[in-house]
């Protein structure tokens, strides 16, 4: 397959081009810096110079595919809403390109959207919760009302991908630790983050794409959950600070605006994922990588 890769020169999607290209592969890169284009091409992906404004670019990167693997997003947290319903824009104009092509459109969104029955780990068919209420859903809102333009599109939903150097929504957690200077949870410190290695994500986009499933959601989750405190604990022995917990009402004021996640108990399965498409993740541990953190004095 020739496969349009968008984020290729991100954390996930330089893994991903590598095991795609590894498997025998075309890959087309989307790129906007010539710096991590020389990257690309020396990986030995296509490069397309472009940004997730060109909706043209966009267009023309979907419409010389065989499928569609759409990563790249903006990781500046602090305007998340935004930034999904950027997201919700991008996904439309890839949906326009493959309308009523068999050719597959693999999106990107998070388990937690599906963390929808309280205590119990977020499932590939749970019912998910609206981008109303988590901002993340508009990606999967966007999926529906491209497959009802006949787009053969699918969904992984991601939990923290990790390896020692970044870790989802923990790289930034540790910064506020290092700011701060204490790890700290939310009360008992047991809510549960999902977790999986940054390796083990890229086999189960490639996975994903090659099946091209019309309607399937899969959840890229090796670890089903980590207690929060455990996470704290480990970053805490890492950079030789304090651990400590506050409570509920304390969290706006310490995590900003990851709140909105910290002390959210978060467990997601990826059962359904694994029996579907015999994938079974062998990377690191989470905690395993936490421990060797590759951070600027640490």
């Amino acid at each position: 397959m020739r496969v349009f890769v968008t984020g290729a020169t991100g954390n996930i999607g330089s893994n991903v081009v590598r095991e795609l290209i590894a498997a025998g592969h075309q890959v087309l890169g989307l790129c906007r810096s010539q710096e991590k284009a020389a990257a690309l091409a020396a990986a030995g992906a296509e490069v397309l110079h472009g940004t997730l404004e060109d909706i043209d670019v966009l267009k023309s990167g979907a419409s010389q595919s065989d499928g569609v693997i759409h990563l790249a997003f903006n990781h500046d947290f602090s305007r998340f809403a935004a930034n999904c319903e950027d997201d919700r824009r991008v996904i439309a104009t890839l949906a326009m390109a493959l309308a009523g092509s068999a050719r597959p459109l693999v999106i990107t969104s998070g388990t937690p959207i599906a963390n929808t029955v309280p205590g119990e780990p977020a499932r590939e068919d749970n019912a998910i919760v609206g981008s109303d209420k988590h901002p993340r859903a508009a990606s999967e809102e966007a999926a529906i009302l491209a497959s009802e333009i006949g787009v053969n599109v699918s969904v992984v939903r991601l939990p923290q991908v990790h390896d020692p150097v970044s870790q989802g929504l923990i790289t930034p957690l540790i910064e506020i630790y290092r700011q701060k200077g204490v790890c700290a949870y939310v009360g008992d410190g047991q809510s549960r983050w999902p977790a999986a290695h940054f390796s083990d994500v890229a086999r189960l986009y490639r996975l994903v794409v090659e099946r091209a499933e019309p309607g399937a959601r899969y959840h890229a989750v090796a670890e089903e959950g980590i207690p929060m405190r455990d996470i704290a604990e480990t970053i805490g022995r890492r950079l030789n600070l304090p651990v400590e917990s506050v409570e509920k009402e304390e969290a706006g004021n310490y995590f900003g605006w990851l709140a909105l996640f910290a002390g959210h108990d978060m467990p997601a399965s990826s059962a359904k994922t694994r029996q579907k498409l015999g994938w079974e993740p062998t990377g690191p541990k989470l905690l395993a990588d936490l421990a060797e953190l590759r951070l600027a004095g640490a």
